[in-house]
Protein backbone atom coordinates (compact mmCIF):
# COMPACT_ATOMS: atom_id res chain seq x y z
CA UNK A 1 0.00 0.00 0.00
CA UNK A 2 1.83 3.26 -1.05
CA UNK A 3 -0.57 5.56 0.63
CA UNK A 4 -2.09 4.86 3.80
CA UNK A 5 -4.86 7.55 5.36
CA UNK A 6 -5.33 7.05 8.87
CA UNK A 7 -7.18 8.97 12.14
CA UNK A 8 -8.07 8.35 15.58
CA UNK A 9 -11.81 8.92 15.75
CA UNK A 10 -13.80 9.79 19.14
CA UNK A 11 -15.17 6.35 19.06
CA UNK A 12 -15.43 3.16 17.02
CA UNK A 13 -18.71 4.19 15.84
CA UNK A 14 -17.59 7.31 14.39
CA UNK A 15 -16.79 6.68 10.28
CA UNK A 16 -14.25 9.53 9.29
CA UNK A 17 -15.86 11.81 6.44
CA UNK A 18 -12.83 13.64 5.81
CA UNK A 19 -10.58 10.66 5.05
CA UNK A 20 -13.19 9.19 2.91
CA UNK A 21 -13.08 12.41 0.12
CA UNK A 22 -9.33 12.04 0.47
CA UNK A 23 -9.55 8.64 -0.70
CA UNK A 24 -12.61 9.52 -3.75
CA UNK A 25 -10.68 12.08 -5.23
CA UNK A 26 -7.36 10.60 -5.27
CA UNK A 27 -7.55 9.50 -9.00
CA UNK A 28 -5.25 7.43 -10.58
CA UNK A 29 -3.45 6.50 -7.01
CA UNK A 30 -6.78 5.37 -5.75
CA UNK A 31 -5.99 1.74 -6.32
CA UNK A 32 -2.52 2.08 -4.01
CA UNK A 33 -4.42 3.58 -1.48
CA UNK A 34 -5.77 1.94 1.93
CA UNK A 35 -8.24 3.53 4.83
CA UNK A 36 -7.02 2.15 8.41
CA UNK A 37 -9.12 3.86 11.17
CA UNK A 38 -8.76 3.91 14.85
CA UNK A 39 -10.06 5.02 17.97
CA UNK A 40 -8.25 7.23 20.63
CA UNK A 41 -9.07 4.23 23.13
CA UNK A 42 -5.99 2.52 21.51
CA UNK A 43 -2.36 2.05 22.18
CA UNK A 44 -0.74 4.87 19.88
CA UNK A 45 2.12 2.23 19.69
CA UNK A 46 -0.45 -0.33 18.58
CA UNK A 47 -1.68 2.07 15.80
CA UNK A 48 1.93 2.87 14.30
CA UNK A 49 2.55 -1.16 14.08
CA UNK A 50 -1.17 -1.42 12.42
CA UNK A 51 0.17 1.34 9.58
CA UNK A 52 3.92 -0.05 9.49
CA UNK A 53 2.40 -3.42 8.37
CA UNK A 54 1.08 -1.86 5.40
CA UNK A 55 4.20 -0.52 4.35
CA UNK A 56 3.32 2.61 3.45
CA UNK A 57 5.86 5.74 1.71
CA UNK A 58 3.02 8.03 2.64
CA UNK A 59 0.43 8.69 5.62
CA UNK A 60 -2.16 10.78 5.27
CA UNK A 61 -3.53 11.51 9.16
CA UNK A 62 -6.64 13.40 9.99
CA UNK A 63 -6.18 15.79 13.23
CA UNK A 64 -8.70 17.48 15.49
CA UNK A 65 -9.55 18.40 18.53
CA UNK A 66 -10.52 14.97 20.03
CA UNK A 67 -7.45 14.03 18.93
CA UNK A 68 -4.44 15.53 18.56
CA UNK A 69 -2.53 14.04 21.89
CA UNK A 70 -2.61 10.85 20.73
CA UNK A 71 -2.10 11.54 17.15
CA UNK A 72 1.45 13.52 17.64
CA UNK A 73 2.39 10.54 19.74
CA UNK A 74 1.61 8.30 16.91
CA UNK A 75 3.78 10.42 14.79
CA UNK A 76 6.41 10.82 16.94
CA UNK A 77 6.62 6.73 16.51
CA UNK A 78 6.17 6.37 13.05
CA UNK A 79 9.09 9.02 12.50
CA UNK A 80 10.97 7.38 14.56
CA UNK A 81 10.58 4.08 13.81
CA UNK A 82 11.14 4.52 9.94
CA UNK A 83 12.45 8.16 9.21
CA UNK A 84 12.14 8.14 5.30
CA UNK A 85 8.31 8.13 6.00
CA UNK A 86 6.49 10.46 4.62
CA UNK A 87 3.78 11.51 7.09
CA UNK A 88 1.18 14.17 5.81
CA UNK A 89 -0.99 16.33 8.12
CA UNK A 90 -4.50 17.39 7.66
CA UNK A 91 -7.49 18.66 9.67
CA UNK A 92 -9.20 21.57 11.41
CA UNK A 93 -6.64 21.11 14.36
CA UNK A 94 -3.54 21.84 11.98
CA UNK A 95 -5.13 24.29 9.58
CA UNK A 96 -4.36 27.67 12.24
CA UNK A 97 -1.45 28.49 14.65
CA UNK A 98 0.75 25.70 12.98
CA UNK A 99 3.86 27.06 14.39
CA UNK A 100 2.68 26.33 17.80
CA UNK A 101 2.25 22.56 17.62
CA UNK A 102 4.29 19.62 17.83
CA UNK A 103 2.59 17.68 16.07
CA UNK A 104 3.58 20.19 12.60
CA UNK A 105 7.29 19.44 13.80
CA UNK A 106 7.03 16.02 13.93
CA UNK A 107 5.80 16.08 10.73
CA UNK A 108 6.82 16.15 6.57
CA UNK A 109 3.80 18.45 5.49
CA UNK A 110 0.79 19.72 6.81
CA UNK A 111 -2.26 20.89 4.69
CA UNK A 112 -4.07 23.52 5.93
CA UNK A 113 -7.79 23.97 4.71
CA UNK A 114 -10.08 21.67 2.25
CA UNK A 115 -7.56 19.29 1.57
CA UNK A 116 -9.62 17.50 -0.41
CA UNK A 117 -8.00 18.06 -4.25
CA UNK A 118 -4.78 19.40 -2.55
CA UNK A 119 -3.78 16.14 -0.94
CA UNK A 120 -3.66 14.15 -4.06
CA UNK A 121 -1.53 17.34 -5.78
CA UNK A 122 0.95 16.74 -2.55
CA UNK A 123 0.64 12.81 -2.46
CA UNK A 124 1.94 12.58 -6.79
CA UNK A 125 4.48 15.02 -6.45
CA UNK A 126 5.98 12.93 -3.66
CA UNK A 127 5.52 10.04 -5.88
CA UNK A 128 7.08 12.01 -8.72
CA UNK A 129 10.45 12.90 -6.87
CA UNK A 130 9.57 16.91 -6.85
CA UNK A 131 7.94 16.92 -3.02
CA UNK A 132 6.44 20.71 -2.25
CA UNK A 133 9.45 23.04 -1.11
CA UNK A 134 7.45 24.24 1.92
CA UNK A 135 6.13 22.38 4.88
CA UNK A 136 3.14 24.08 5.10
CA UNK A 137 0.71 23.60 2.21
CA UNK A 138 -2.47 26.14 1.50
CA UNK A 139 -5.68 24.56 0.40
CA UNK A 140 -7.35 26.40 -2.19
CA UNK A 141 -11.07 26.18 -1.60
CA UNK A 142 -12.55 23.64 -4.20
CA UNK A 143 -14.71 24.11 -5.95
CA UNK A 144 -17.37 21.60 -5.34
CA UNK A 145 -18.65 20.42 -8.39
CA UNK A 146 -15.48 18.69 -9.26
CA UNK A 147 -15.36 16.49 -6.11
CA UNK A 148 -15.45 13.28 -6.52
CA UNK A 149 -18.31 11.99 -3.82
CA UNK A 150 -17.30 9.61 -0.99
CA UNK A 151 -20.03 7.86 -0.22
CA UNK A 152 -19.00 4.42 -1.91
CA UNK A 153 -16.17 3.85 0.53
CA UNK A 154 -18.79 3.84 3.26
CA UNK A 155 -18.53 -0.02 3.52
CA UNK A 156 -21.23 -2.87 4.30
CA UNK A 157 -19.71 -2.76 8.17
CA UNK A 158 -19.70 0.80 8.31
CA UNK A 159 -23.35 0.48 6.91
CA UNK A 160 -23.88 -1.82 9.33
CA UNK A 161 -22.94 -0.57 12.89
CA UNK A 162 -21.34 2.97 12.10
CA UNK A 163 -22.90 6.74 11.61
CA UNK A 164 -23.13 7.74 8.49
CA UNK A 165 -22.13 11.40 7.48
CA UNK A 166 -23.44 13.23 4.34
CA UNK A 167 -23.32 16.56 3.36
CA UNK A 168 -25.28 19.10 1.26
CA UNK A 169 -23.47 22.24 1.85
CA UNK A 170 -20.47 23.70 3.37
CA UNK A 171 -19.46 27.24 4.80
CA UNK A 172 -21.68 29.14 6.99
CA UNK A 173 -23.09 32.69 6.36
CA UNK A 174 -22.40 33.54 10.36
CA UNK A 175 -19.75 35.05 11.86
CA UNK A 176 -19.94 33.56 15.49
CA UNK A 177 -16.52 34.27 16.95
CA UNK A 178 -16.16 30.63 18.76
CA UNK A 179 -16.59 28.91 15.88
CA UNK A 180 -14.15 27.74 13.10
CA UNK A 181 -17.29 27.36 10.92
CA UNK A 182 -17.23 31.53 10.89
CA UNK A 183 -14.34 31.21 8.36
CA UNK A 184 -15.41 28.90 6.26
CA UNK A 185 -16.86 30.92 3.54
CA UNK A 186 -18.65 31.60 1.33
CA UNK A 187 -21.46 28.92 1.71
CA UNK A 188 -21.10 25.98 -1.39
CA UNK A 189 -24.03 23.63 -2.51
CA UNK A 190 -23.22 20.29 -3.66
CA UNK A 191 -25.66 19.55 -6.90
CA UNK A 192 -28.65 18.51 -5.81
CA UNK A 193 -29.38 15.97 -7.89
CA UNK A 194 -26.02 14.21 -7.83
CA UNK A 195 -26.15 14.55 -4.00
CA UNK A 196 -29.88 12.65 -4.11
CA UNK A 197 -28.71 9.96 -6.18
CA UNK A 198 -26.04 8.83 -3.51
CA UNK A 199 -28.63 8.71 -0.82
CA UNK A 200 -30.88 7.09 -2.91
CA UNK A 201 -27.98 4.46 -3.34
CA UNK A 202 -27.02 4.64 0.02
CA UNK A 203 -30.72 3.46 0.97
CA UNK A 204 -30.86 0.87 -0.97
CA UNK A 205 -27.48 -0.65 1.21
CA UNK A 206 -29.73 -0.42 3.89
CA UNK A 207 -28.36 3.15 5.80
CA UNK A 208 -31.28 4.14 7.97
CA UNK A 209 -29.00 6.81 10.17
CA UNK A 210 -28.27 10.08 7.73
CA UNK A 211 -26.51 12.58 10.07
CA UNK A 212 -25.80 15.64 7.78
CA UNK A 213 -23.01 17.67 9.03
CA UNK A 214 -24.07 21.09 6.55
CA UNK A 215 -23.82 24.04 9.64
CA UNK A 216 -26.62 25.57 8.05
CA UNK A 217 -28.92 22.97 6.61
CA UNK A 218 -31.94 25.54 6.69
CA UNK A 219 -29.99 28.26 5.07
CA UNK A 220 -30.97 27.48 1.25
CA UNK A 221 -34.91 27.15 1.50
CA UNK A 222 -35.08 25.20 -2.00
CA UNK A 223 -32.60 22.82 -1.18
CA UNK A 224 -33.45 21.88 2.48
CA UNK A 225 -37.04 21.29 1.57
CA UNK A 226 -36.21 19.01 -1.20
CA UNK A 227 -33.94 17.15 0.96
CA UNK A 228 -36.67 16.65 3.47
CA UNK A 229 -39.32 15.93 0.73
CA UNK A 230 -36.51 13.00 -0.52
CA UNK A 231 -36.36 11.42 2.70
CA UNK A 232 -40.48 11.66 3.71
CA UNK A 233 -40.83 10.37 0.17
CA UNK A 234 -38.86 7.11 1.30
CA UNK A 235 -39.91 7.27 4.84
CA UNK A 236 -39.62 3.76 5.82
CA UNK A 237 -39.64 2.59 10.09
CA UNK A 238 -36.32 3.01 11.52
CA UNK A 239 -35.25 5.57 9.26
CA UNK A 240 -33.79 8.79 11.02
CA UNK A 241 -32.38 11.62 9.54
CA UNK A 242 -29.98 14.53 11.56
CA UNK A 243 -29.67 18.11 10.70
CA UNK A 244 -28.32 21.68 12.37
CA UNK A 245 -30.54 24.26 12.03
CA UNK A 246 -30.37 28.13 12.15
CA UNK A 247 -32.70 28.17 14.96
CA UNK A 248 -34.94 31.48 13.43
CA UNK A 249 -35.40 30.47 10.41
CA UNK A 250 -38.08 28.12 9.56
CA UNK A 251 -40.76 29.51 7.31
CA UNK A 252 -44.03 27.46 5.88
CA UNK A 253 -42.03 25.95 3.08
CA UNK A 254 -40.71 24.12 5.46
CA UNK A 255 -42.70 23.53 7.99
CA UNK A 256 -45.36 22.10 5.77
CA UNK A 257 -42.68 18.82 5.11
CA UNK A 258 -40.86 18.46 8.88
CA UNK A 259 -44.71 18.10 10.18
CA UNK A 260 -45.27 15.21 8.11
CA UNK A 261 -42.45 13.10 9.24
CA UNK A 262 -43.65 10.48 11.99
CA UNK A 263 -42.27 10.91 15.38
CA UNK A 264 -38.65 9.87 16.01
CA UNK A 265 -37.37 10.32 12.12
CA UNK A 266 -36.12 13.61 12.22
CA UNK A 267 -33.36 15.27 14.67
CA UNK A 268 -32.60 19.37 14.52
CA UNK A 269 -29.41 20.02 16.45
CA UNK A 270 -30.18 23.86 17.46
CA UNK A 271 -27.53 26.38 18.19
CA UNK A 272 -28.99 28.70 20.86
CA UNK A 273 -25.74 29.25 22.67
CA UNK A 274 -26.71 31.82 24.48
CA UNK A 275 -29.93 33.64 25.35
CA UNK A 276 -28.19 37.41 26.52
CA UNK A 277 -28.71 39.87 23.88
CA UNK A 278 -25.41 41.55 24.96
CA UNK A 279 -23.48 38.81 25.20
CA UNK A 280 -24.61 37.42 21.13
CA UNK A 281 -23.50 40.78 20.15
CA UNK A 282 -20.23 40.47 21.80
CA UNK A 283 -19.78 37.57 19.83
CA UNK A 284 -20.72 38.74 16.57
CA UNK A 285 -23.90 36.47 16.50
CA UNK A 286 -27.03 37.49 15.01
CA UNK A 287 -30.35 35.70 16.27
CA UNK A 288 -34.04 36.72 16.46
CA UNK A 289 -35.04 35.20 19.88
CA UNK A 290 -38.35 36.08 19.03
CA UNK A 291 -38.44 33.27 16.06
CA UNK A 292 -36.74 31.27 17.75
CA UNK A 293 -39.05 30.66 20.09
CA UNK A 294 -41.77 30.68 18.13
CA UNK A 295 -40.22 28.01 15.83
CA UNK A 296 -39.09 25.54 18.99
CA UNK A 297 -43.28 25.81 19.99
CA UNK A 298 -43.93 24.87 16.87
CA UNK A 299 -41.45 21.84 16.48
CA UNK A 300 -42.23 20.42 20.05
CA UNK A 301 -45.97 21.20 19.48
CA UNK A 302 -46.88 20.29 15.75
CA UNK A 303 -44.54 17.91 14.72
CA UNK A 304 -42.51 14.88 16.27
CA UNK A 305 -39.03 15.96 15.92
CA UNK A 306 -36.43 14.97 18.19
CA UNK A 307 -34.87 19.17 19.52
CA UNK A 308 -31.43 19.02 20.61
CA UNK A 309 -30.04 22.53 21.94
CA UNK A 310 -27.22 24.01 22.75
CA UNK A 311 -25.88 26.11 25.06
CA UNK A 312 -22.92 27.32 26.17
CA UNK A 313 -20.71 28.31 29.51
CA UNK A 314 -18.12 30.80 29.61
CA UNK A 315 -18.85 33.07 26.71
CA UNK A 316 -17.68 36.74 27.19
CA UNK A 317 -20.48 39.16 28.94
CA UNK A 318 -22.85 36.00 30.15
CA UNK A 319 -22.44 36.23 34.27
CA UNK A 320 -23.55 33.06 36.14
CA UNK A 321 -27.04 34.84 36.47
CA UNK A 322 -27.64 35.29 32.50
CA UNK A 323 -27.06 31.84 31.75
CA UNK A 324 -29.12 30.31 34.58
CA UNK A 325 -32.09 32.71 33.04
CA UNK A 326 -31.10 31.44 29.09
CA UNK A 327 -31.01 28.00 30.81
CA UNK A 328 -34.54 28.29 32.14
CA UNK A 329 -35.84 29.76 29.29
CA UNK A 330 -34.78 26.93 27.16
CA UNK A 331 -35.97 24.26 29.47
CA UNK A 332 -39.09 26.32 29.04
CA UNK A 333 -39.32 25.55 25.20
CA UNK A 334 -39.08 22.07 26.00
CA UNK A 335 -36.81 20.48 23.80
CA UNK A 336 -35.48 16.95 24.43
CA UNK A 337 -32.26 17.59 24.58
CA UNK A 338 -30.03 20.68 26.03
CA UNK A 339 -26.43 20.06 25.07
CA UNK A 340 -24.53 22.49 27.96
CA UNK A 341 -21.21 22.99 26.01
CA UNK A 342 -18.02 24.99 28.23
CA UNK A 343 -16.77 27.22 25.97
CA UNK A 344 -13.52 25.98 23.58
CA UNK A 345 -10.66 28.09 22.12
CA UNK A 346 -10.90 26.40 18.85
CA UNK A 347 -7.43 27.37 17.06
CA UNK A 348 -7.61 30.08 14.40
CA UNK A 349 -11.42 31.66 15.75
CA UNK A 350 -11.62 35.33 16.67
CA UNK A 351 -12.73 34.47 20.38
CA UNK A 352 -8.78 35.12 21.26
CA UNK A 353 -9.50 38.94 20.66
CA UNK A 354 -11.62 38.79 23.93
CA UNK A 355 -8.92 37.85 26.03
CA UNK A 356 -7.61 40.53 27.54
CA UNK A 357 -10.94 42.58 28.24
CA UNK A 358 -12.63 39.42 29.57
CA UNK A 359 -9.62 37.99 30.39
CA UNK A 360 -10.41 34.83 29.33
CA UNK A 361 -8.22 31.88 30.70
CA UNK A 362 -8.30 28.27 28.84
CA UNK A 363 -6.80 25.33 29.14
CA UNK A 364 -3.58 24.87 27.63
CA UNK A 365 -4.53 21.35 26.38
CA UNK A 366 -6.81 19.46 23.88
CA UNK A 367 -10.37 20.50 23.94
CA UNK A 368 -8.85 24.14 25.51
CA UNK A 369 -11.56 24.65 27.75
CA UNK A 370 -12.62 27.56 29.37
CA UNK A 371 -10.83 27.74 33.38
CA UNK A 372 -12.31 31.00 34.34
CA UNK A 373 -13.06 34.36 33.21
CA UNK A 374 -13.91 37.99 34.08
CA UNK A 375 -17.37 36.93 34.94
CA UNK A 376 -16.77 33.05 36.36
CA UNK A 377 -13.95 32.32 38.25
CA UNK A 378 -12.54 29.36 38.45
CA UNK A 379 -14.56 27.50 41.26
CA UNK A 380 -17.83 28.45 39.61
CA UNK A 381 -16.63 27.48 36.28
CA UNK A 382 -15.84 24.23 37.94
CA UNK A 383 -19.47 23.43 39.65
CA UNK A 384 -20.97 24.60 35.71
CA UNK A 385 -18.56 21.80 34.65
CA UNK A 386 -20.25 19.17 37.10
CA UNK A 387 -23.91 20.74 36.18
CA UNK A 388 -23.34 19.97 32.28
CA UNK A 389 -22.11 16.78 33.01
CA UNK A 390 -24.44 15.42 35.21
CA UNK A 391 -26.93 16.96 32.78
CA UNK A 392 -26.36 15.25 30.45
CA UNK A 393 -26.45 12.15 32.64
CA UNK A 394 -29.85 13.12 34.03
CA UNK A 395 -31.28 15.63 31.66
CA UNK A 396 -30.56 14.48 28.34
CA UNK A 397 -30.01 10.94 28.12
CA UNK A 398 -33.70 10.04 28.20
CA UNK A 399 -33.29 7.48 31.44
CA UNK A 400 -35.02 9.92 33.83
CA UNK A 401 -37.65 11.88 31.50
CA UNK A 402 -40.25 11.95 33.97
CA UNK A 403 -37.98 11.93 36.74
CA UNK A 404 -35.66 15.12 35.90
CA UNK A 405 -38.79 17.63 36.32
CA UNK A 406 -39.21 16.31 39.56
CA UNK A 407 -35.78 18.29 40.78
CA UNK A 408 -37.73 21.61 40.26
CA UNK A 409 -41.57 20.93 40.80
CA UNK A 410 -42.91 23.48 42.50
CA UNK A 411 -42.27 26.52 40.34
CA UNK A 412 -38.59 26.41 41.22
CA UNK A 413 -35.85 27.59 38.31
CA UNK A 414 -34.81 24.07 36.65
CA UNK A 415 -31.22 25.47 36.59
CA UNK A 416 -30.80 26.59 40.82
CA UNK A 417 -33.11 23.15 41.23
CA UNK A 418 -30.40 21.62 39.17
CA UNK A 419 -27.37 22.61 40.08
CA UNK A 420 -28.29 21.86 43.93
CA UNK A 421 -28.97 18.29 42.94
CA UNK A 422 -25.28 18.25 41.34
CA UNK A 423 -24.12 19.86 44.03
CA UNK A 424 -25.65 17.01 46.30
CA UNK A 425 -24.92 14.53 43.79
CA UNK A 426 -21.04 15.75 43.69
CA UNK A 427 -20.22 15.37 47.71
CA UNK A 428 -21.84 12.21 47.35
CA UNK A 429 -20.35 10.23 44.44
CA UNK A 430 -16.92 12.63 44.18
CA UNK A 431 -16.89 12.31 40.46
CA UNK A 432 -19.00 12.92 37.19
CA UNK A 433 -17.77 9.71 35.26
CA UNK A 434 -18.34 6.12 35.96
CA UNK A 435 -21.49 6.04 37.72
CA UNK A 436 -23.44 2.94 37.15
CA UNK A 437 -27.06 3.33 35.74
CA UNK A 438 -28.74 1.73 38.59
CA UNK A 439 -26.27 3.49 41.39
CA UNK A 440 -27.68 7.14 39.68
CA UNK A 441 -31.29 6.35 39.71
CA UNK A 442 -30.99 4.84 43.50
CA UNK A 443 -29.16 8.58 44.39
CA UNK A 444 -31.75 10.46 42.56
CA UNK A 445 -34.52 8.15 44.55
CA UNK A 446 -32.62 9.58 47.68
CA UNK A 447 -31.97 13.21 47.08
CA UNK A 448 -35.90 13.38 45.91
CA UNK A 449 -37.64 11.93 48.75
CA UNK A 450 -34.95 12.68 51.82
CA UNK A 451 -33.66 15.80 50.73
CA UNK A 452 -36.66 17.49 48.92
CA UNK A 453 -38.92 15.65 51.23
CA UNK A 454 -41.12 14.12 48.08
CA UNK A 455 -43.81 10.98 48.03
CA UNK A 456 -41.50 7.65 48.08
CA UNK A 457 -44.27 6.02 46.65
CA UNK A 458 -45.21 8.74 44.07
CA UNK A 459 -41.43 9.14 42.96
CA UNK A 460 -40.73 5.19 42.73
CA UNK A 461 -43.51 5.02 40.50
CA UNK A 462 -41.80 7.90 38.39
CA UNK A 463 -38.45 6.34 38.40
CA UNK A 464 -40.04 2.67 37.32
CA UNK A 465 -42.11 4.01 34.65
CA UNK A 466 -38.15 5.95 33.71
CA UNK A 467 -36.61 2.40 34.01
CA UNK A 468 -38.58 0.63 31.85
CA UNK A 469 -39.12 2.74 29.37
CA UNK A 470 -35.65 1.74 27.90
CA UNK A 471 -36.68 -2.17 28.12
CA UNK A 472 -35.33 -2.98 31.18
CA UNK A 473 -37.08 -5.30 33.09
CA UNK A 474 -35.69 -5.64 36.26
CA UNK A 475 -36.82 -3.56 39.61
CA UNK A 476 -34.22 -1.74 41.16
CA UNK A 477 -33.87 -2.95 44.72
CA UNK A 478 -34.08 0.21 46.31
CA UNK A 479 -38.21 0.42 44.74
CA UNK A 480 -39.15 -3.20 45.01
CA UNK A 481 -40.64 -2.17 48.31
CA UNK A 482 -42.78 0.97 46.90
CA UNK A 483 -43.58 -1.27 44.08
CA UNK A 484 -45.88 -3.76 45.45
CA UNK A 485 -48.69 -4.90 42.81
CA UNK A 486 -47.39 -1.80 40.03
CA UNK A 487 -46.56 -2.46 36.82
CA UNK A 488 -45.44 -0.98 33.55
CA UNK A 489 -46.18 -1.46 30.24
CA UNK A 490 -44.22 0.39 27.58
CA UNK A 491 -44.98 0.93 23.79
CA UNK A 492 -41.92 2.30 21.90
CA UNK A 493 -41.77 3.60 18.67
CA UNK A 494 -39.17 3.13 15.94
CA UNK A 495 -37.24 0.67 17.43
CA UNK A 496 -34.38 1.41 14.79
CA UNK A 497 -33.57 4.79 16.09
CA UNK A 498 -30.63 5.58 18.19
CA UNK A 499 -31.23 4.35 21.55
CA UNK A 500 -30.90 7.89 23.30
CA UNK A 501 -33.97 9.46 20.94
CA UNK A 502 -35.75 6.12 21.52
CA UNK A 503 -36.12 6.11 24.86
CA UNK A 504 -38.34 10.05 24.37
CA UNK A 505 -40.86 8.19 22.18
CA UNK A 506 -41.44 5.44 24.57
CA UNK A 507 -44.98 5.85 26.01
CA UNK A 508 -45.28 4.02 29.66
CA UNK A 509 -48.24 3.24 31.69
CA UNK A 510 -47.76 1.95 35.35
CA UNK A 511 -50.88 -0.19 36.10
Amino acid sequence: MTIVLSTLNARYIHASFGLRYLLANLGPLRDEAGLLEFDIQQRPVDIAETILAREPKIVGLGVYIWNVTETTQVVAILKRVRPELIVILGGPEVSYEVEQQEIVRLADYVITGEADLKFAEVCREILAGTPPTAKIVTAEIPDLAQLALPYEFYTDQDVAHRVIYVEASRGCPFTCEFCLSSLDVPVRQFALAKLLGEMQRLLERGVSQFKFVDRTFNLNIASSKAILQFFLERWRPGLFVHFEMIPDRLPEALREVIARFPPGALQFEVGVQTFNDDVSRNISRRQDYGRLEENFRFLRGQTGVHVHADLIVGLPGETLESFAAGFDRLVALGPQEIQVGILKRLRGTPIVRHDQTSRMVYSAHPPYEILRNDRLDFPVMQRLRRFARHWDLVGNSGNFIETTPLLWSGGASPFAAFMEWSEWLHARSGRTHGIALARLAEWLFEYLTVERCQMAADVAQTLWRDWRRAGRREKPEFLTAYLTGVDARISRAHSASPRRQARHLGKVTAT
